[in-house]
């Protein structure tokens, strides 16, 4: 079986975020031909194009395990009905690159209340020139849980739903490498 690599981004840079939680968990359930990257977001500077082009090893960073990376994963919180700040700077960052047009993305939703950031960040996506795939997305109740990576790795419902949503995943880039 050929060898997968996808990025996975949090769009919280809280130290007990449930989207992190759930990334980490996933990276743990993936099977061994299957390498989650783990992005990090949290020292990008303000996004600001007279900045385009400067060295700012956080993008660079950011950038490169991006064009690794077959498919993306992004599990973001809903604040205030919208995009969490630190994905959204992340994402403008990355809007005019050419890595991310047509890569493969799974959404995790850690809260499944929370649809108006889901479809903000669909959008957002989509505008981009990603592939979001449907198939692939998945809704786990974690909010208000207290489960950490271990309790979420242990839980077979959850982890049954996020095995199932990266395999969708891993189908659409093999797919899309054929």
């Amino acid at each position: 079986m050929e060898s997968i690599k996808i990025l996975a981004l949090s769009g919280s840079l809280r130290k007990a975020s449930y989207n992190t939680a759930a990334i980490r968990a996933l990276k743990r359930l993936a099977p061994v031909h299957i390498d989650i990257m783990i992005g990090s977001i949290g020292e990008l500077p303000l996004f600001n194009p007279d900045r385009e082009g400067e060295h700012i090893l956080a993008l660079e960073e950011l950038i490169s395990s991006l064009r690794r990376a077959d498919g993306l994963i992004v599990a973001s919180p809903e604040y205030a009905h919208g995009i969490s700040g630190p994905m959204k700077n992340a994402l403008d960052w990355l809007v005019s690159g050419v890595e991310f047009p047509f890569k493969p993305i799974m959404l995790i939703n850690t809260s499944p209340r929370a649809l108006h950031a889901q479809e903000a960040l669909k959008e957002v996506l989509a505008t981009m020139s990603g592939n979001i795939i449907e198939k692939s997305c998945v809704s786990i109740p974690l909010l208000s849980s207290a489960l950490d990576v271990d309790g979420i790795v242990q839980s077979k419902e959850i982890a049954g739903t996020l095995k199932a949503g990266l395999e969708e995943l891993c189908i659409a880039i093999e797919t899309q490498k054929r």
